[in-house]
């Protein structure tokens, strides 16, 4: 055993159950995931009570279940409780999607904001804002199809014999750079009106969220989080290369394909209801990686990370700034802008860039 797989193993510890199965378990990651789900929920309640009308902690999560007055209830359920879920899952879908686009790609880099799937969606919505003047669900959708259009094209342009690493981030990149100037040629078309709609739109928000956003982005969290999650074992496989994972019994193509269909879906949904927030899908699996100090695609670890990251910016946005809150995506844009450079530096250093 080498030093790496020796530090790897220290924390792992086998489980029996009754009925005989045995599983590998990874303290330190399950510690690491309690802690992100206890902060990203304390961020939650503070949240919920930030704004005009503070409410305490304790007053808020009375509220939650039943035993406070009826403008309190309006404020926090009403008001307040959707948008924070609308930011939970959203920064729980984009650390998944980054985590799987990561482990397939084999490359820190290859992110949803780096393969063009933000600017995808964004295509979308700006199609139908500016041409077709579209209601707030016709942007959602159409933001929703311009993510999977643009996966599509990705997953096309990137195969030969297999889609793998840096042909899929390169083809990413490229396609993100002609979306971007569709985006800019959109732009010039608007009228003042949908420009300023757009400009809002873009730059990634909470504001305004409420349960129309929450129950179509829980039920597709709700089917494809544990899909993906059944596939970890597979993942973590793929991650030692095709031909070893051909010998292992994983079909590869397939799991990647099915994979990458998932991440398309949550990155475009998350996109479709908050706008394209950026550097949550590249910073959330890497922190997750960090903290875990633990080996493979880290799934659920990237998943509280991104909805901690997510409610913490938006806690930041709203408190930090006074009066002038900030949208979300300009927090999450400076915060990951930073963490980027930092990562190309380390990488560099490393001699894998």
């Amino acid at each position: 055993m080498n030093g790496k797989t020796a530090k790897y193993g220290k924390s792992n510890r086998a489980v029996r159950t009754p009925g005989g199965l045995s599983l590998r378990l990874d303290v330190r990651a399950v510690v690491v995931v309690a802690l992100l789900l206890l902060l990203a929920l304390a961020a939650s309640v503070l949240l919920i009570g930030t704004g005009d009308f503070d409410i305490p902690a304790v007053d808020v999560l009375k509220t939650l279940v039943g035993q406070s007055n009826a403008g309190q209830e309006f404020i926090v359920n009403e008001l307040r409780l959707p948008r924070v879920l609308v930011g939970l899952l959203v920064g729980g879908a984009l650390g998944v999607g980054g985590a799987l686009f990561q482990a397939i790609s084999r490359n820190p880099l290859g992110s949803p904001d780096v393969l063009g799937l933000g600017q995808g969606a964004t295509a979308g919505a700006l199609i139908m804002i500016v041409l077709f003047s579209g209601s707030s669900a016709q942007v959602t959708v159409g933001a929703l199809a311009g993510g999977l259009v643009t996966g599509l094209a990705i997953y096309l342009l990137a195969w030969k014999r297999g889609v793998h690493g840096y042909r899929l981030v390169l083809v990413g990149i490229g396609v993100s750079a002609i979306v971007t100037a569709v985006n800019g040629y959109l732009m010039t078309r608007a009228d003042i009106v949908d420009a300023s709609r757009a400009v809002v739109w873009m730059t990634g928000s909470l504001n305004g969220r409420d349960w129309d956003q929450v129950w179509p982005l829980l039920a597709l969290c709700a089917v494809l989080v544990p899909l993906v999650l059944t596939n970890g074992r597979a993942l973590r496989m793929m991650e030692m290369g095709d031909d070893v994972s051909y010998a292992l019994g994983v079909r590869v193509e397939r799991v990647r394909a099915l994979l990458m269909v998932a991440a398309v879906l949550l990155t475009a949904a998350a996109t479709a209801a908050a706008g394209p927030v950026s550097f949550v899908a590249l910073t959330a699996p890497q922190l997750a990686r960090r903290l875990t100090r633990s080996p493979g695609p880290n799934l659920l670890p990237s998943l509280c990370m991104g909805a901690a990251l997510l409610v913490g910016a938006d806690f930041i946005s709203q408190r930090v700034f006074g009066a002038e809150q900030l949208p979300v995506g300009v927090v999450t844009g400076v915060l990951g802008g930073v963490y980027l450079l930092w990562l190309l530096v380390t990488e560099r250093k490393a001699g894998r860039i």
